[in-house]
This record gives structure tokens, sequence and C-alpha cells, in this order.
């Protein structure tokens, strides 16, 4: 990759660029804002819900909406930022952010908010790809990068437990609103840094881009998801229900029709074929599942069945991002002993148990008996699948499609969230209904119980998804830890 001439700057004596420790904290509050706004989000969501008087069934789109633009439009923005100009493609990620930021904070019904998610996604999807190969062009030494992207890295344990306690602290002192305008002044600050500290790079070489294959592979997946939510208001049977469906694989398969015959595919089939990759991508997606119902269906049963304030809710999750830590240094130690597939296996079987102690859960369960220990094993569990699936999902790939199959981890873990989120919030009310048609005689209570159980059998669906990735994990990787140094080498496919 070559760099660009757009900006002028000299490197020093040492021949290394003297601002990059600066740029380094430019890209670490751009990234510290994408990883608040996912948790902050999961906080604001039943006061946002009752302020624009959001049906049960439509709640998911505030999650769904960002995850699901982000996550499908993510390869075509780095591609983007690497052929128009990281630098530049970092600002204007970060100023479109702001403002969707803003302008949600401002909705005054569910279509603006749902919309400006969506527009959140987009610049986001800009934005993430941009800081990462930023850090890679910025930081040429091996350790220093190793270093840079260690920074990088633990932002997203960091910032998710910051964005808990902010978010508590905006919804509850100040306003939902505030968790989408907080964007705005932590997006100007790092424009203002970005503009002296960052330096333009671009890609050499071909800049042609796949926007069929991006509409396609977005348009199938939107109708996907909004399959999942008509099922929840028509029932599964209704023609309104299943025609977005058979909608959806259109797309879908017309997406994987033109990456297989376009010379510049947004997604290059053969990245998915090694079964090492391949199995990563499956698992990443099954993981976002689980993961985000966890997230969004434990918010809102603290809240509204515990009667817990924002604050306090985000101080109960702490303890996920606690056990995220443990479990990272854990598998960080172990991976190059035993290699990943043992601790992906185990770490998903782990997750598995912990989201399944959750479908304990009554309308009056204490957080000291049904929640904290379900949080500490779920969370230590997925740590340990994340740290060798990062590794997994780069296996072989050679230096030409390492930013695809990087970018494709967290691709697949966001569109199984947005489905993840679509899906389970559909099973949660069918299943609440049909518990509330079972138990008239609960009377006042029934709807109270129904609800609750409609929580609980998604987290039994959750489980099933977990489990389906531990036993992916333990067909598809076969790699020894010996595969490790590979993507140090740069091993061609």
């Amino acid at each position: 990759m070559a760099r660009g001439n757009t900006s002028a700057w000299q490197p020093g004596s040492d021949g290394l660029d003297p601002n990059r420790w600066r740029a380094l904290a430019v890209i670490a509050i751009a990234s510290l804002m994408i990883v608040l706004d996912a948790s902050i989000i999961n906080l604001a969501l039943p006061s946002a819900q009752k302020a624009l008087h959001i049906s049960n069934a439509n709640r998911q789109w505030v999650v769904t909406a960002y995850s699901l633009t982000f996550g499908s439009l993510l390869l075509l923005g780095g591609r983007i930022a690497d052929f128009v100009g990281r630098k530049k493609i970092f600002i204007i990620g970060l100023l479109g952010f702001a403002v969707a930021s803003g302008i949600g904070g401002f909705s005054t019904n569910q279509g603006e908010l749902f919309a400006m998610r969506g527009l959140q996604g987009a610049f986001g999807a800009l934005l993430a790809p941009a800081s990462l190969s930023l850090i890679n062009v910025t930081f040429t030494v091996p350790k220093e990068r190793a270093k840079a992207f260690g920074v990088y890295g633990g932002i997203s344990g960091g910032g998710a437990a910051i964005g808990l306690i902010m978010g508590g602290l905006l919804t509850e002192y100040a306003n939902w609103r505030w968790c989408l305008f907080v964007n705005i002044p932590i997006a100007i600050i790092a424009v203002l840094m970005a503009y002296p500290w960052l330096h333009e790079s671009k890609a050499v070489g071909d800049n042609k881009y796949d926007i069929p294959g991006a509409l396609t592979v977005t348009a199938g997946l939107v109708s996907l998801v909004y399959g999942f939510s008509q099922a929840a208001t028509n029932g599964w049977a209704n023609s309104h229900t299943y025609s977005y469906f058979i909608i959806a694989a259109v797309f879908l398969l017309a997406f994987f029709a033109i990456e297989a015959k376009t010379a510049h595919p947004l997604l290059p089939l053969r990245v998915l074929t090694e079964r090492n990759r391949g199995g990563s991508y499956i698992g990443s997606l099954l993981v976002g599942i689980g993961l985000f119902a966890m997230f969004l269906f434990l918010s809102i049963y603290m809240q509204s069945f515990l009667h817990y304030s924002p604050i306090r809710a985000g101080v109960a999750f702490l303890p996920f991002t606690v056990g995220i830590i443990i479990g990272a240094g854990v598998a960080s130690t172990l991976l190059p002993k035993i290699g990943p597939r043992p601790l992906m296996v185990t770490g998903m079987s782990i997750a598995t148990v912990g989201i399944l102690l959750f479908s304990r859960i009554t309308p009056t369960s204490g957080y000291l008996s049904y929640l904290l220990l379900p949080m500490l094993i779920m969370s230590f569990g997925c740590a340990l699948y994340f740290i060798p699936n990062a590794s997994t999902g780069l296996h072989n790939a050679g230096q030409h499609d390492t930013g695809v199959a990087s970018a494709m981890i967290n691709t697949s873990q966001q569109i199984g969230g947005s489905l993840g989120a679509a899906l389970l919030n559909t099973i949660a009310i069918s299943s609440a209904a049909a518990f509330a048609k079972g138990h008239t005689s609960l009377g006042a209570q029934t709807a109270v119980f129904a609800q609750v159980h409609g929580f609980t059998t998604t987290f039994k669906w959750g489980a099933v998804f977990l489990a389906s990735c531990a036993v992916i994990s333990a067909f598809m990787i076969n790699v020894g830890k010996d595969s490790l140094v590979e993507t140090e080498t740069g091993t061609p496919h």
C-alpha cells in the first residue's frame, strides 16, 4: 500500500511518523465512540421505547437498524477508505456519525429514530475499517504495531464498561436522547485532532467498487430481518411474512452469483471456502445472535421488571466486562500452547451454560442469585472463543485477502446480531402470547409472567445457537498452534 501525498508530513530521523502515537489517540477516541454507542443504546432502549411509543415487535429495530447497515456495508466501507483515502474517509465517517446521532436524538417518532440508527451504521461502516487501516499504515515497526492494536482491542472491553455507566447516567439524570447527543462532542474533538496528526494514505492499483454486491446483500439482509419482525405481528404463515423471506432469498442468491462472476468482488468467495476461515465466520454469526440477544433482553428485563434505574442496570452489566477481561487473559496465555480449537469449543460450551442459566429468571428474581453468575460464566466463555477466532478468521488468507478476511469477522458478528435481535424478539413475543393464552388463571399478573416467559424462551434459543457454534468449531477448525505465525509471514492463499 502506498502513502498518498494529500497530506504533507515528514518522517522523523528514524524514518517513522513522529505523530504516530498522537494518531493512535485520535483513532482510539473514534473507536471508543462506536463502542460506547453500542452499549449505551441498550440501556436507553426501554426509555426510548416508552417515549416514542415503540411496540414490542418493533423495539429490536433500534439495535438492528444500526448493526444491519454496519455489518452489510463494512466490506464496502473498507474498500472506499483504501481507494478514496483513509484519513478523508475517517473524517467523513466521524462527521456523518455525529450528524446522524444529533438528528436521531431529536427523533419524534420511531421511524425517524430507526432511520438515523441505520445512517449511524452506514457511517460506522466507513469509520471502523478506516481506523484499522490507519493503524496498519501508521505503525510500520511490528512491535509498535502490536502495541497499537493492543490498545485498539482494549478499547472494546473498557469502552463497553464506560458505555454502560455513561448510558445509565445520561438516561437517568438527563434523558435517553443524550445517549445519542453525546457522540457529537466526541466526534468534533476527534476531527480537530485528526487534521494535524493523521496523514493521508491510499491503496494503489485498480479502484473498482462492487456496488451491485453491496446493494443486493444489504437488500437481502433487510428483507430477512423485516420478515422476522412481520412474523411477530402477523404470524409465520401469513403471506406478508413469508413473501419477505422469498425476497431475501432472491437478493442473497443474486449477491453470491455476482461475487462469483465480478472481477472486483466485495467478498471474494475464496475467502469463505477455506474451512477454518469459513468456520470462524459462521461461528461469529452464531455468537452474535446469542450475545446481542442477551444484552437486549436483559436490559429490558432489569429496567422493566426488576425496576432497576438505568444507572443501576449499567452497573449490573459490568461483571460481563470483567469476565471478558479475565477470559481474554487466559485465552492469550493458552492459545500459543494448545492452539485455537480447544479454546473455541470449550469457550462456547461454557458460554452455552451461562446463557442457559439466564432462562431460570422470574419476574422477581434476585441479581446475585440469577444474573451475576450466568453473566460471569457467559462472558468468560465468549472471551475464550473471541481470541482464537480472530486468528483462525485470518488463517492462510495471504496479504491480498487479509483486509477482507479481517472485516468478515466483525461483519459476520454484526449481521448475526441484527438477525438474532429480530428473530429472537419475534420468538419472545410469540412465546409470551402463547403463555398468556394458556395461563389466564394468573389474572392481572398474566402479562408480566408471559413477557418474562418470552425472555426465558429466547435465552434457551440463544443457547442453541452458542452450542451450534461449539459444534461448528469442533468440526471445521483443524489448525494447530503452529499456524498462528502465518499471519505474520503472509503465507499466500
